[in-house]
């Protein structure tokens, strides 16, 4: 039987991908206690990066969320791998945001948004977290887009 944030991820008509193998010398994800931390995800969908480019040069504040709920998705995945149960997820604790773009870009926060309002979905309260948003010069494989997150795990 599906529990709560199954309930949630399928009402929100999202279906989990598998979780994207890592593309160089690290593991997507390290449980140490109970804290999750999973490695930065970009917007792969079926194996593809579905958003590249750079916010406010090509790639619109609305692609760039779109990017950000992708990578976030892409999180679940992670977290679904590691501890199997989505209920297990007491609290999303942090989420990372690298957002690639110029140097005059500032709408940083608004394209995070992507990631964010679905971590509330998702997770109910329990998604509310602390956040940091940077932008960067590149991402790898040109990526708009990355993020990162760390769970507390019951």
């Amino acid at each position: 039987m599906p529990g709560t944030v199954d309930a949630n991820l399928a009402a929100l008509g999202i279906t989990l991908p598998q979780a994207p193998a890592p593309v160089a010398n690290y593991i997507g994800f390290n449980l140490v206690g109970n804290l999750l931390v999973v490695s930065g995800q970009i917007p792969l969908v079926e194996g593809r990066i579905s958003t590249t480019g750079k916010l406010g040069a090509g790639v619109s504040i609305e692609e760039g969320q779109a990017a950000a709920r992708t990578c976030f998705i892409n999180l679940v995945a992670q977290v679904k791998a590691a501890v199997g149960d989505l209920d297990r997820v007491k609290r999303v604790v942090r989420l990372g945001g690298f957002i690639a773009c110029g140097a005059d870009f500032t709408q940083h926060a608004l394209v995070m948004n992507g990631a964010s309002d679905l971590a509330v979905a998702v997770f109910g309260e329990a998604g509310r977290h602390a956040r940091s948003t940077i932008g960067v010069p590149s991402l790898p494989g040109d990526a708009a887009v990355e993020v990162e997150g760390l769970f507390e795990i019951a």
